[in-house]
């Protein structure tokens, strides 16, 4: 009965789709109109051709399917990302590959959104994902709630996924900081992140261990704080039902107070506590020891969840935002600093008694060079607050370079460790392919975060005094054009350290499929135990 309701529902979504294509007011909305018609008519067809078929034997085991999907998706889009953002470091500082012949598709302006969102949506939220529904299952003993559901989830999240980076390439977005896709794909994400907040929740509320494991509150807050974020953010007013244009609500200093809030807070729940998650559960893992403290992992994620949601505003320093506002943003990001360290901590001394597994382990190398990226960034951050180096280093490559620093050091880094690890297990393997490739990724991805943060380290500060040289006169010495030719050798070595990150991001990849193609399975053992 629930199949043909499904289809019902389908066939009105492909109809409504369909008419919306021949009645759109711009080429953007009618291009998304016809995916959707393709994504929901492909499913409406592949649903009713297995309508009638035999019912299966009741899967007792965990729900790994949808993990296995997660981490190809992961990989894949990982690769993505990490192409386009090499790609347009090497348009910064070589400008004519902005080819004219692509008619604006392909110039910096609409490939930074689309390189974005890619690293941080697609590879971040398939990685946080895919590891959250294996993660929760495994800590609560219990098969995921809501059956097909979490397939919902993993295919409405790939087709948010297109939606949005079609439209970056069309210059369909929302002009924001983030550039948030438009209206109507806000909605279809809520409606998939409300689906994966049920799925979690209903895993945690069924499981049969009494505890709740730390991994599983790190992951809870990221879904339900990230839920409230994109909501509030993107809260606008559509022009048409039949257009892809919409008029914001918030306006002037509140919105810009609104996106900053969102946008830190994207950092601190989506690129943080989402991966927290994560280092809380593989790295015990792969260590083979119990996380160093428990009660410094409780202590961490109250003072986290409390002190982050309040440092949005020093983004803002030296703007129409009132001064009490900055300065509240500044101290709560100062103070910051210290549940940071607690985590990265915990996380390091977790290999108190096996640090000698450094040598003979690339895998734990990653993931312990991460929590290093993560301390390091937590640290830079706070400073960066203050408003008196805020007024050197913003608006300058020094917040690329620690942007960087963290997403390519502490949320990449952590990621591969994850990938490394789910495969073999996810696939029945004995082992990795190759553990001399996983050293060869490690050094590839370190030398060029290095390179790739040194060098906008030392030309955003560049950047900055040149900014603020003044003659005896107290006229400016330097022209933006003088900073911008000033850079140039900086910028060549930072799309160099991008091409060394992909090319281990390729090696890790081919690692990956070598370990499901080429590697023996593993000898049958005892039988998982019972998620029903």
């Amino acid at each position: 009965m629930l199949n043909y309701l499904l289809l019902i529902l389908l066939a009105i979504v492909t109809l409504f789709a369909a008419m919306a294509a021949n009645f759109a007011v711009d080429a953007a909305f009618q291009i998304h109109a016809i995916i959707v018609v393709l994504a929901a008519g492909a499913t409406f067809f592949y649903l009713l051709r297995h309508t009638n078929d035999p019912p299966k034997p009741k899967d007792t085991g965990y729900l790994d399917g949808v993990v296995r999907a997660g981490v190809i998706a992961t990989a894949f889009w990982g690769l993505a990302g990490f192409a386009v953002g090499t790609f347009i470091a090497f348009q910064l500082a070589f400008p004519l590959l902005n080819f004219e012949f692509l008619q604006g598709y392909g110039n910096f302006g609409r490939l930074r959104p689309l390189h974005t969102s890619a690293v941080i949506f697609a590879f971040g939220g398939n990685a946080l994902i895919a590891t959250s529904f294996y993660i929760v299952q495994r800590t609560c003993a219990a098969r995921l709630w809501g059956g097909n559901l979490s397939w919902f989830v993993f295919w409405g999240y790939q087709l948010f996924i297109v939606l949005a980076a079609t439209g970056y390439l069309m210059g369909v977005t929302q002009s924001k900081e983030y550039a948030e896709p438009e209206w109507y794909v806000d909605i279809w994400l809520t409606i998939v992140w409300l689906s994966y907040l049920a799925v979690f929740m209903g895993t945690l509320i069924k499981r049969k261990e009494p505890h709740i494991y730390v991994a599983n509150w790190f992951f809870l807050a990221f879904i339900v704080t990230i839920a409230m974020l994109h909501v509030v953010n993107n809260l606008s007013l559509p022009v048409s039902i039949f257009g892809s244009k919409s008029v914001q609500v918030f306006s002037g200093v509140q919105d810009a107070l609104v996106q900053w809030w969102y946008g830190h807070n994207a950092v601190g729940f989506f690129l943080t506590a989402g991966f927290l998650g994560m280092m809380y559960y593989f790295v015990p893992k792969q260590a083979e020891r119990p996380i160093y403290s428990y009660r410094l992992s409780i202590i961490h994620f109250w003072a986290l969840i409390f002190l982050y949601i309040w440092a949005g505003p020093h983004h803002l320093h030296y703007t129409a935002l009132p001064d009490w506002a900055q300065i509240l943003g500044m101290a709560f990001s100062v103070v910051l600093w210290m549940p940071s360290w607690g985590g990265m901590i915990n996380g390091l001394m977790t290999l108190s008694g096996a640090w000698d597994k450094l040598r003979t382990d690339p895998v734990l190398r990653i993931m312990v060079v991460s929590i290093g990226f993560y301390g390091m960034s937590t640290f830079e951050g706070p400073m960066m607050a203050i408003r008196a180096v805020n007024s050197l280093s913003h608006y300058t490559d020094w917040t690329i370079g620690h942007v960087h620093s963290g997403a390519l050091g502490w949320n990449g880094m952590i990621t591969f460790g994850a990938l490394y690890f789910l495969v073999p297990k996810l696939w029945n393997r004995e082992r990795l392919y190759s553990l001399s490739m996983v050293s060869w990724h490690f050094w590839l991805a370190t030398i060029g975060i290095v390179l790739y943060a040194s060098s906008m380290w030392v030309t955003g500060i560049m950047e900055g005094l040149m900014w603020r040289e003044v003659d005896a006169q107290g006229f400016l010495v330097n022209s933006f054009a003088d900073t911008v030719a000033a850079k140039f050798p900086m910028y060549v070595v930072r799309a160099t350290g991008g091409v060394m990150y992909l090319t281990g991001a390729i090696v890790m990849c081919i690692n990956l499929w070598k370990t499901v193609t080429s590697t023996p399975a593993k000898a049958s053992g005892p039988v998982a135990v019972p998620a029903e």
